[in-house]
C-alpha cells in the first residue's frame, strides 16, 4: 500500500471510528508505530486529522461518514434492528420517520403494512416507501442536503411542526457510556428534535457500532425515548438504568418477546 494511499484509508478510519491509538493503528494497517506517526504527524499538517498524546483524533466538525458507506457498515445489525422495529408498528398508525441508514432500512419493511400515514425529511425513506401503494407518504420540501438526501434546518422545523404522529422513529450518530445522544451537526439535531416532540411514542434506533463514541454535537438521553432497539444488548449499566425507568429495550427476538410478556 503507498502512502498517500494508506494515509487516506487513515483518514477513512479515524473519522469513521472515532480517535485512535497509534499502537492500534499500526496493527490495523500493518506498519510500524514510527511510521503511522509519520504519517499522523503530516495529516495533522494537512488540516485532516488533529494529534496528541500518541493518539489521532477526527476534527470534532467533521461530517458523518457518507450515506453509502454507513448503509453497508453493519448491515445484518441494521437488517436486524429494521426487523424488530417493525415489529412495534400496526397497520394504520401514523409514523414519523427521520434519517439515519437504520431508519432507512426500517423503510423497506414498511410494504407489508395497510392504512400506514409515513411523514419523513428524509428522500432515502421516501423512495423506499413510495413503492408501496398502501402508505400514505407526505415529504418535506426545502433545502436540500445532497450527501444525505435530508432536507435539513428549519424547512425540517416547520415540517414535523404541522403534524402529529403515533410513533416516531429517529436514529442517532452516536452513544456515549453515560447514555449521552450525539450528532455531528446542528441540522440533524434540530430536526430529531421536532420529530419527537410531536409524536406520543418515541422509538430510537442505534446499531451497535454507536457504541461508546462521541460526535460534535450533544442533544438528548436515552431516556428521553420509549423505546430502545439495538443489534447488541446496551452495556449493563445502561441497560439496568433503562429497566428501571420502565423502558422498553430490545436487542433480539428473545428479548422482545420478555418485554412483550412483561407488559401483557
Amino acid at each position: 500500500m503507498s502512502t498517500n494511499h494508506r494515509q487516506e484509508k487513515i483518514v477513512q478510519w479515524v473519522n469513521s471510528q472515532g480517535r485512535q491509538n497509534l499502537f492500534d493503528l499500526a496493527n490495523k494497517f500493518s506498519v510500524s508505530v514510527q511510521t503511522v506517526r509519520s504519517d499522523i504527524r503530516a495529516l495533522a499538517e494537512q488540516g485532516l486529522l488533529l494529534r496528541s498524546h500518541g493518539e489521532a483524533i477526527p476534527f470534532p466538525d467533521r461530517e458523518n461518514i457518507s450515506y453509502n458507506q454507513r448503509i453497508i457498515k453493519n448491515i445484518k445489525g441494521k437488517i436486524l434492528i429494521a426487523k424488530l422495529c417493525a415489529s412495534q408498528i400496526s397497520d394504520y398508525q401514523s409514523l414519523f420517520l427521520g434519517s439515519g441508514s437504520s431508519v432507512a432500512q426500517l423503510s423497506k419493511l414498511l410494504h407489508g403494512f395497510s392504512g400506514l400515514q409515513v411523514m419523513t425529511t428524509n428522500l432515502h425513506v421516501a423512495h423506499n416507501i413510495s413503492e408501496s401503494s398502501d402508505v400514505k407518504l407526505t415529504v418535506a420540501g426545502g433545502r436540500l442536503r445532497l450527501r444525505d438526501k435530508d432536507i435539513i434546518g428549519g424547512d425540517a422545523l416547520q415540517f414535523f411542526l404541522k403534524y402529529r404522529a403515533d410513533i416516531g422513529i429517529v436514529s442517532v450518530g452516536a452513544l456515549d457510556k453515560q447514555g449521552n445522544l450525539y450528532d455531528y451537526n446542528d441540522d440533524e439535531i434540530m430536526s430529531r428534535q421536532a420529530l419527537l416532540s410531536y409524536c406520543r411514542y418515541k422509538i430510537l434506533l442505534v446499531d451497535s457500532c454507536k457504541f461508546d463514541k462521541e460526535a460534535r454535537c450533544c442533544s438528548g438521553h436515552l431516556t428521553d425515548f420509549d423505546c430502545i432497539i439495538s443489534d447488541k444488548k446496551l452495556p449493563l449499566k445502561l441497560y439496568n438504568q433503562l429497566i428501571a425507568a420502565q423502558i422498553i429495550v430490545i436487542h433480539d427476538e428473545s428479548s422482545m418477546k420478555n418485554m412483550q410478556q412483561s407488559l401483557s
